[in-house]
């Protein structure tokens, strides 16, 4: 959303309209990362915890979007082990052979299925500040500066962690990332 919100957040009364602007976001993102089943409940928590430090958003370390990303991230965090188990029963699991259709639709789905057992050994197998600032990017569509500010660090640390995490996505994929 690009109208500022700044405001918003400061202001009891008006930080409904921080929620209305960014809460199917943020439970999406967290969704992609670990079980829907949680989502809706970290999402809320990642707004009542914004709520309760809206005195401390300073705009000038980033906007509203990356601050809720980075309350998210962190509670994300707490679900770690939850987070690398899934990735890692992805990487497991049998993919979908269809429901006996037309041939190439059940090629097409085995396809998909080992990429995306692929893509979750490679995930899990990233350390933790790779793997957040890849989703971040990925999941989020945050831009280096937002993924600087949603996890607190400098935009050459983004940058680097990015690198080695898509030299070991490459080379766990086989493919250019």
């Amino acid at each position: 959303m690009t109208m500022s919100l700044d405001g918003a957040v400061a202001d009891p009364e008006r930080f409904a309209t921080v929620f209305d602007a960014h809460y199917e976001e943020i439970r999406r993102y967290i969704g992609r990362r670990l079980d829907l089943d949680i989502a809706e409940d970290l999402a809320a928590e990642t707004f009542l915890i914004a709520f309760r430090r809206r005195a401390s958003f300073d705009a000038a370390l980033g906007g509203i979007r990356a601050w809720l990303y980075g309350i998210a991230t962190n509670l994300i965090g707490k679900h770690r082990r939850a987070e690398i188990r899934r990735y890692r029963a992805l990487a497991r699991a049998a993919p979908s052979t269809g429901d006996g259709g037309h041939e190439q639709q059940v090629v097409d789905r085995i396809a998909a299925g080992v990429t995306v057992q692929k893509l979750s050994a490679a995930l899990a197998g990233l350390s933790r500040g790779e793997r957040d600032v890849v989703l971040l990017v990925a999941y989020g569509e945050l831009t280096y500066d937002e993924v600087a500010a949603a996890l607190g660090v400098a935009n050459g640390t983004v940058a680097s962690r990015l690198s080695r995490a898509r030299n070991k996505l490459r080379d766990a994929l086989g493919v250019e990332v």
